[in-house]
């Protein structure tokens, strides 16, 4: 059982002047969207002040966020001074660490500030569950955070998981799949650790990612499916993720799909999460005699071996998917509708066969071009682990270097008010 204090992984040590932090991070996103670019235009961008962009960029150099670009300063540049002078997101210097925990592995990875993935691992659970799956990804962390590349700074370590999670105690409180409850996961790897830790939704993260460094459209209104084992969604508005109450988004898996009578875990039938989970899919492939076993990688070997059956069982699921995302799109209204699941982003046949299915189902008369596949591939778990990290990282970007470069090991408590963890 797990004992740590489940809210000292996410307590925040006091870092001086909240509107520094404020301006720091509106001069890190404007670098960001638009770098390399000259302070007098941060200026602009933000609204700031030249003196005070210029403090800003002071303080971003010297903590290893922003660099400055003097090889493309234009001609005569260096005659009207600093301000002309480019700066751009510095990728060299530090990196944020990332897991995501699945069912059947956890994904480790390094990723710069721009999102770029720079190593990545996946490390098999063996079938393992519950605690069982943490004990030994505990005792290889300081092994693997060692082997950062290039000598960078880890400055923060992120860690995403699926179902219900406490984004504020690094808690998560349901992941069906995996049998856990009300693991205090950012405590455990803060200890394991010594790093700041934070702990998201999957699916949320992977929203903070695509607007901090995908389709423009994200800034203005989102909404993101994950299917996988788990399938959850998230909702951005105007650059912002939403949080629920005690932090869980809401709860998707148990959407009502039409035309499905698929039986739920829940009791139900027509479940998202019975009708369309990576789960369910697999064991199908197997049931019907397309693999030996239900597999992922099996599964991809037959259609692209050309299976017809594999094909029609993932078509199958992309229509479930795009007439999910039809009643998303109906209920929200957002600009982008992004999906992350394997077979679309493989191909680009099963994404207009969930387009299609997402334009019969709409009755907003939606354009279907506004369902996106994620442009990560193979890498999008890793993003999805290190999103977390640069989430908070690009909101406040002092605090987060500050807190990086203290100790940061919470003390083992008494259990949480909330009884025994599985």
């Amino acid at each position: 059982m797990f004992t740590q204090d489940p809210t000292a992984a996410t307590a925040r040590p006091r870092t001086g002047d909240a509107r520094r932090d404020v301006n720091a991070a509106a001069v890190l996103r404007a670098v960001l969207d638009h770098g390399p670019v000259a302070r007098s235009r941060v200026a602009v961008l933000t609204g700031l002040s030249p003196a005070a962009v210029s403090r800003q960029v002071v303080d971003l150099v010297r903590l290893g966020l922003l660099h400055e670009r003097p090889e493309l300063a234009g001609p005569g540049s260096g005659a009207v001074g600093r301000p002309q002078l480019p700066v751009d997101v510095d990728t060299d210097r530090i990196a944020v660490a990332g897991l995501h925990i699945g069912l059947p592995s956890t994904t480790f990875a390094f990723l710069d500030p721009r999102g770029n993935v720079l190593h990545r691992r996946e490390l098999s659970h063996r079938g393992r569950t519950g605690p069982a799956v943490l004990r030994p990804l505990l005792e290889r962390l300081p092994g693997l955070l060692a082997a950062v590349p290039d000598g960078r700074t880890v400055i923060g370590l992120g860690a995403v998981a699926g179902g219900a999670v406490e984004r504020e105690r690094g808690v998560v409180n349901r992941h069906d799949p995996l049998g856990w409850q009300d693991v205090p996961l950012g405590a455990l790897l803060a200890e394991a650790t010594g790093l700041p830790v934070q702990v998201d939704n999957h699916a949320r993260a992977l929203a903070e990612a695509e607007i901090l460094f995908g389709h423009p459209a994200a800034r203005r209104s989102l909404v993101h499916l994950l299917v996988g084992h788990v399938v959850d969604a998230a909702l951005a508005v105007a650059g912002t993720v939403h949080v629920g109450p005690a932090s869980p988004t809401g709860e998707i898996a148990h959407l009502p799909v039409p035309d499905s009578d698929a039986p739920c875990r829940c009791g139900r039938t027509g479940c998202l999460a019975a009708a369309a989970s990576d789960t369910t899919l697999f064991e199908a492939a197997a049931a019907e005699g397309i693999t030996e076993r239900p597999d992922r990688a099996a599964l991809v070997a037959a259609v692209r071996a050309g299976d017809p059956r594999a094909d029609r069982l993932v078509r199958r699921r992309a229509e479930t998917v795009g007439r999910a995302l039809a009643l998303l799109a109906d209920v929200v209204n957002p600009d982008l509708l992004v999906l992350t699941e394997h077979f679309t982003s493989l191909d680009p046949a099963y994404l207009a066969v969930v387009r299609d299915a997402f334009a019969r189902g709409t009755r907003l008369r939606r354009d279907p071009d506004r369902v996106i596949a994620q442009q990560r591939g193979a890498d999008v778990l890793a993003v999805a682990a290190g999103a977390a990290a640069l989430g908070a990282l690009y909101a406040r970007p002092v605090h987060a270097l500050t807190a990086a470069s203290q100790p940061h090991r919470p003390t083992p408590t008494a259990p949480s008010r909330r009884g025994p963890h599985s």
